[in-house]
């Protein structure tokens, strides 16, 4: 059983320490240092009824350059299969690393099969690409699940 986790248990490595916000959307500048600091950033997506893949990307210094939503799955699936689907934007920002996230409609922390088989897709094309996946992150109401935390990454 995944447990909710209230603290981060790493921190991902910044080379600067980052500004507070900034920018129109509230997102740009935001400074990521762990899991628990893009909870925020994606909290309307949380009890979502499908299941929404999104990706932030960040800039050298750890702080948010923009966050999207990658697809819309259905109620239990999420639509993500392609690499370039992540990375494109990524790309365009010029990104050093990704966090992925995406929710779990049915309320459950555990990632799937599919979920563990993706990340390993995504850190593999990031590795080619220069853009390191810092982590996947799973969200539900109840809490969150970090696939770095739990050893996958």
């Amino acid at each position: 059983m995944v447990s909710v986790r209230q603290k981060p248990a790493r921190s991902w490595p910044a080379s600067n320490s980052g500004g507070g916000i900034s920018g129109g959307d509230g997102v740009s500048g935001h400074r990521i240092a762990s899991p628990v600091d893009v909870l925020p950033l994606v909290a309307e997506w949380r009890d979502k009824k499908q299941e929404y893949f999104l990706c932030v990307t960040l800039n050298g210094a750890g702080e948010v350059i923009e966050r999207r939503v990658v697809t819309v799955g259905t109620l239990n699936q999420s639509l993500v299969h392609p690499p370039r689907e992540v990375f494109s934007e990524a790309i365009t920002d010029r990104a050093a690393s990704v966090i992925l996230i995406h929710n779990h409609p049915s309320g459950t922390l555990e990632p799937s099969t599919q979920d563990l088989g993706i990340t390993r897709q995504l850190v593999e094309a990031g590795s080619i690409l220069g853009i390191r996946v810092l982590d996947h992150i799973i969200v539900t109401k109840k809490g969150y699940a970090s696939l770095k935390e739990l050893g996958h990454l």
